[in-house]
């Protein structure tokens, strides 16, 4: 009768990285600590744990292409939290199992979690839509005498209008690297909700036409840019990973606007129409001597 042999690091091979055809992996983890664990410990044996903490945040950190935020989380809802980003499905994985352990067995009770990818907006401007949308608007200018030609010699304005659509290029170059590769701001005010499109109460999202759908997203875009320099936005998508179907991350120097980009985008009408909130979680960046003190651990 033959056996199988139970697998050891010796007869099975490495794993293969589950890296997306485009885009991250991210998580977000939220923890309440059991101080009564903690006090378990002895003294050594607690600073042992932080120090195995730190090298850990920092081998995280320091891994290819992975961003790794640590932060506070204000309120009850959960005392310390770390937001994970990384090209391999693998990576991610043993890394927050790796976190959940990293100050000892039972001391990181994990409350609430989401997962979701960085992705591209399928309601983008195409390159043909922009070039409509030129030249129609050179039309108009030529029209009223105040169009804008790049070069005198450029008699019929067709080098200024390929000069324009190459700048549109490297602008949507620089936006799709932005939401599929970002590099994350160390702002100290991290806000993250989960959120849906509405599918009932004769408001269902995706029985409406792609091009109101679309004409819809770019108005609210655009509310969205008014805050530029004050918050910045990543947006994730999750539909098929988690319990809702896009994860928001704002960053900002303060919580003022924060609640202030969440309140305007309430009256668009993608929003109010369409749109389901999870909980919010507000939460600090802090360093990691800090984050551990004011986590009651230092």
């Amino acid at each position: 009768m033959s056996t199988t042999p139970f697998p050891t690091s010796a007869n099975v091979e490495a794993l293969k990285p589950l890296i997306p055809v485009e885009g991250l992996h991210v998580l977000h983890l939220f923890y309440t600590i059991e101080h009564g664990a903690w006090a378990m410990l002895t003294g050594e044996e607690q600073r042992a744990a932080k120090v195995r903490f730190a090298e850990l945040v920092q081998m995280i950190r320091s891994h290819p292409k992975t961003q790794l935020l640590t932060f506070s989380v204000v309120t009850p809802k959960a005392d310390l939290g770390f937001m994970l980003l990384t090209p391999d499905l693998h990576d991610a994985n043993r890394f927050e199992k790796e976190l959940t352990l990293s100050l000892g067995a039972d001391v990181l009770q994990p409350v609430y979690s989401y997962y979701s990818m960085t992705e591209l907006s399928e309601y983008s401007t195409s390159e043909e839509e922009y070039k409509k949308t030129l030249a129609a608007e050179m039309k108009e200018q030529a029209a009223h005498g105040t169009e804008l030609v790049l070069n005198p010699n450029d008699l019929d304005g067709s080098e200024t209008f390929e000069l324009r659509v190459v700048e549109w290029r490297k602008r949507m170059e620089k936006y799709n690297q932005d939401r599929l590769y970002p590099n994350l701001a160390d702002w100290p005010v991290l806000c993250f909700y989960p959120m849906s499109k509405r599918r009932s109460d004769g408001n269902n999202w995706y029985a409406t036409d792609f091009e109101a759908r679309r004409e819809l997203m770019q108005g609210h875009a655009r509310v969205g840019r008014q805050w530029a320099g004050k918050v910045r936005q990543l947006i994730t998508g999750s539909t098929g990973l988690d319990s809702m179907e896009w994860g928001v991350s704002l960053l900002a120097h303060d919580t003022f606007n924060i609640k202030g980009i969440v309140y305007q985008m309430r009256f668009d009408e993608v929003s109010s129409k369409y749109a389901e909130f999870g909980d919010f979680y507000i939460c600090l960046q802090l360093p990691l001597n800090e984050l551990l003190s004011r986590v009651q651990l230092g």
